[in-house]
């Protein structure tokens, strides 16, 4: 599928973000701007079942991933993926051969928790769907208000087949090997990269960094904290 996509800048110097679950290329609206600033021709990209890309017949994180290979350019010098945007650029990375990456919280494990099964439950993801602005504002209270408004059309318009088939246990890990110098920017106390895991990519030669106090959509709870988390990758 060839995705929508969202531009800021111009030029050969490329920038690929892509977004998280229930999320869209808004995710990315005050980061992109900041990477133009600095020389980046900046694509963020909706995902298949999500924005204006369109629901699909068929999904997996490894469709998901083949769709970026054939939407942006190869070998960009930045590739930065959030959640199940950082677990299906570690799919296509070999494929795109970038200079860089960035994993931000990216979904390499699965929480082995009850209320995460809870959340893959078409009920509770109805409800989820149906989010007024003031509760998601209640369970963010740091996003700016733009951001709440846009996580309303998003949750409302995203297809909720993806998430049983590509957040499940078996499809959440990380790279077996590090393709490309990468960082792996975390968040306090992530859900999805825990202690032990966040040792192991160390050893491999991950960069790994955590920006306290933040929840799991990072550059939302804390734009300058995350800009501050980029130094020395952008």
């Amino acid at each position: 599928m060839k995705l929508f996509t969202r531009e800021w800048g111009t030029g050969d110097r490329y920038a690929v973000l892509v977004h998280g679950v229930m999320s869209d290329s808004r995710n990315w609206r005050r980061v992109g701007p900041v990477l133009a600033a600095r020389g980046y021709h900046v694509i963020a990209v909706d995902l298949r079942g999500h924005g204006h890309s369109g629901h699909a017949d068929e999904y997996s994180a490894e469709l998901m991933a083949q769709d970026i290979v054939d939407t942006v350019p190869a070998r960009p010098e930045l590739v930065m993926g959030h959640s199940l945007g950082g677990l299906t650029v570690s799919l296509a990375v070999e494929r795109l051969d970038p200079e860089r990456v960035i994993y931000v919280d990216p979904a390499f494990s699965c929480p082995a928790t009850n209320g995460f099964l809870r959340w893959l439950a078409p009920t509770f993801l109805r409800t989820l769907a149906r989010q007024s602005a003031t509760r998601i504002a209640k369970r963010n209270p740091r996003w700016d208000p733009a951001d709440v408004a846009i996580e309303v059309e998003t949750f409302k318009s995203f297809d909720r087949a993806v998430i049983p088939v590509v957040l499940a246990p078996s499809t959440m890990r990380a790279p077996a090997v590090m393709m490309a110098p990468s960082l792996v920017m975390l968040a306090d106390n992530s859900q999805l990269v825990k202690p032990d895991l966040a040792d192991r990519l160390r050893e491999e030669g991950y960069e790994v960094r955590i920006v306290p106090g933040s929840g799991h959509v990072i550059n939302r709870d804390d734009h300058d904290g995350f800009m501050r988390a980029l130094d020395g990758w952008i």
